[in-house]
């Protein structure tokens, strides 16, 4: 079994460069269509990297953290399957390359990853057809919203009702008799009490 390290040794340049240098790479998958050089897709425990290298290296590399990640839909179908890839700010990566064994690896590899860092369980949805199935997973609420909370009116604040000074004076007293201060204490804070009267 491979570790940790030699994993990511395997990993694109392009990847490696653009990696945090304490992120940890989950799961992967290359695919090499014909004579194109290979795309990627990484989940790491901090977001979903898509890589499509290209030549004299050139590449797209895009990159969504899973708090910006809205919903991932994976149809699987006969011979083919669709991932699309959905976040805030109109983020949508359409994959057709993957088959359904490569594609239920990797929605599953998202759902471990955001179940691990969220407090709620992420919300699936399978719909089984004759030919394929659709998965549609979803990240919890808490993720989900990082807007300013809806506006409140200010509400006035309730006046404090001043204590009367003859009051406190009479407390006062009392705390000097049971022997709670000193008469140091007592005279300084009555002379105090005394200015407010």
């Amino acid at each position: 079994m491979e570790t940790e390290k030699e994993e990511t040794q395997k990993l694109p340049k392009p990847v490696l460069r653009h990696l945090e240098p304490d992120e940890r790479v989950l799961f992967s998958i290359k695919k090499k269509i014909s004579l194109e050089k290979p795309k990627w897709l990484l989940v790491t425990d901090r977001r979903i990297i898509y890589l499509d290298e290209k030549v004299l290296g050139r590449y797209d590399l895009k990159a969504l953290p899973y708090q910006k990640l809205e919903q991932v839909t994976v149809r699987l179908g006969i011979m083919s399957s669709e991932f699309i890839i959905e976040g805030e700010e109109n983020i949508k990566l359409r994959l057709g390359w993957m088959n359904r064994e490569e594609a239920s690896k990797a929605i599953n590899a998202i759902k471990d990853a955001l179940n691990a860092i969220a407090i709620e369980p992420v919300s699936i949805e399978v719909k089984k057809g004759l030919t394929g199935e659709t998965w549609v997973l979803k990240k919890p609420k808490e993720l989900l919203t990082r807007t300013m909370p809806a506006y409140q009116p200010v509400r006035p604040v309730a006046r404090e009702e001043k204590e009367d000074p003859l009051e406190k004076l009479k407390k006062l007293k009392e705390l000097y008799d049971m022997g709670a201060i000193s008469q140091e204490e007592y005279e300084e804070k009555r002379k105090k009490l005394l200015e407010e009267v």
